[in-house]
């Protein structure tokens, strides 16, 4: 049976796949599984509720707030604001529980479900599991009178709360700095131009009306090719790239050239380590990061540790050792002392605040870490579970790691979001990446 939850929640097509009927089940189940064991009874059980400005974001946020209710729940709505928004509202407001309706970098129709227990924490796999199986336990009939949970429309303060937040988790005064920021007609179109001017930077804004249908559209963080544009021709000291729910923040330098997620926190790990704020001077990254950021760790005298792919696994290897940084080559950067989530703008104010203090170019410090070349090939399939017990792509992975030796590396694996297989090369010269990658995804594709 396919687990309901991916990577990072509940995803699919809206309408199709995640459909309001599941929608309304998720929201029942999960406020009886979140509240369970809640201390407090002076107060009902409260629930936050946010989203993107996607068309099916409206439709599924009513129908989670009426299968909370339902539950005695009571929830407060504070609409269009990004997902570590979320998180930090529902810690903030005391809530027993956060829920996010976004697809982050998906297309417009898709959509997803992503909760927060008190606290404003990622569930771990056990209780994704609990709630899902509470699913198919629900109780035909719920509360009654006074009983039944009320749904607030929405909250007069909510984005004040998450500005507020934001400067003073990073107080430095960034002006002088131009950026250009990219906000991929999403979740982060009111709020990361507003945090960046409160700032003190000159703020040019791209891609910050959405219309419910154009989020994602060719632009954000996975379609930079405009941010970079912009950057050049107004002149600008570096660009700033979201994705839908603004979780994630990719950087452009003056040049035009991407700075991805490892070389931001290249940036950020030297950074706080100077100020003795790395926590036994360890950075958390993914299996996909690249080779070159272990490398240039090495080099400051800063441990690397490598987790599964995916933000939350980040998190519970940052709550594990109690670390203070960490994140994905996606974008996804996570500061714990800050936020339980990745945050795009809050990554976005620390990046140009190190800028100020320095007196450097991002291309400057980004210099602290070599990209080695690294090809990424998706390859549609059918069945991810049976991809890696494959003899053949067995064989081609012993075949491309022979071929590579120690200055290459060969990662497979399942996307959790979609039906995709993610075949990763990295090679000392990019030829012979795309060469290893093509081979292997050929192999994949015929499985």
């Amino acid at each position: 049976m396919t687990r309901l939850f991916g990577t990072d929640g509940v995803r699919g097509l809206a309408n199709k796949d995640l459909t309001v009927s599941l929608a309304l089940q998720l929201g029942a189940a999960a406020a009886d599984v979140l509240t369970k064991h809640r201390k407090s009874s002076e107060r009902r059980p409260t629930a936050i509720v946010g989203r993107d400005p996607r068309v099916s974001g409206e439709m599924l946020a009513a129908a989670l707030s009426a299968g909370m209710a339902s539950r005695g729940v009571d929830v407060l709505r504070v609409g269009v604001i990004p997902t570590p928004g979320v998180a930090f509202l529902t810690d903030d407001y005391g809530a027993d529980m956060g829920v996010m309706i976004s697809a982050s970098h998906n297309p417009m129709p898709d959509n997803g479900i992503k909760f927060f227990s008190a606290g404003g924490r990622k569930l771990p796999d056990a209780v994704e599991d609990e709630i899902e199986a509470a699913m198919a336990s629900l109780p035909e009939n719920g509360p009654t009178g006074t009983g039944v949970g009320r749904v607030i429309e929405e909250s007069p303060d909510a984005q004040d709360r998450y500005l507020k937040h934001l400067a003073a988790s990073s107080p430095v005064s960034v002006a002088g700095i131009k950026v250009v920021v990219d906000a991929a007609n999403g979740a982060a179109s009111v709020v990361a131009p507003k945090a960046y001017e409160a700032a003190g930077a000159e703020v040019i804004a791209i891609h910050n009306k959405p219309n419910a249908y154009n989020i994602n559209d060719n632009c954000g963080s996975t379609h930079i090719g405009q941010l970079q544009k912009a950057v050049i021709e107004h002149g600008a000291d570096l660009g700033l790239a979201h994705d839908g729910d603004a979780d994630r923040c990719l950087a452009v330098d003056a040049e035009g050239n991407l700075i991805d997620g490892d070389q931001i926190m290249a940036i950020l790990a030297v950074a706080m380590k100077e100020k003795s704020e790395l926590r036994k001077n360890t950075l958390v990254a993914t299996v996909m990061s690249n080779l070159g950021l272990r490398l240039a760790m090495e080099e400051q005298g800063i441990t690397m540790l490598e987790t599964k792919v995916g933000d939350r696994y980040v998190l519970e290897e940052l709550n594990a050792g109690d670390y203070r940084l960490g994140g994905e080559q996606s974008g996804h950067i996570v500061l714990p002392v800050h936020c339980t989530t990745g945050d795009g703008t809050l990554t976005g104010l620390k990046l140009m605040a190190r800028m100020a203090e320095t007196g450097k170019s991002l291309a400057e410090l980004a210099g602290v870490m070599k990209v080695l070349p690294q090809v990424l090939i998706n390859v549609p399939v059918e069945n991810k579970a049976g991809i890696m017990g494959s003899p053949e792509v067995q064989a081609a992975i012993e075949a491309a790691e022979a071929e590579l030796g120690h200055s290459g590396r060969v990662l497979l694996r399942p996307s959790g979001t979609e039906e995709l297989f993610r075949v990763m090369v990295e090679a000392a010269e990019t030829e012979q990446a795309r060469r290893v990658a093509g081979r292997l995804a050929a192999v994949v594709a015929a499985v």
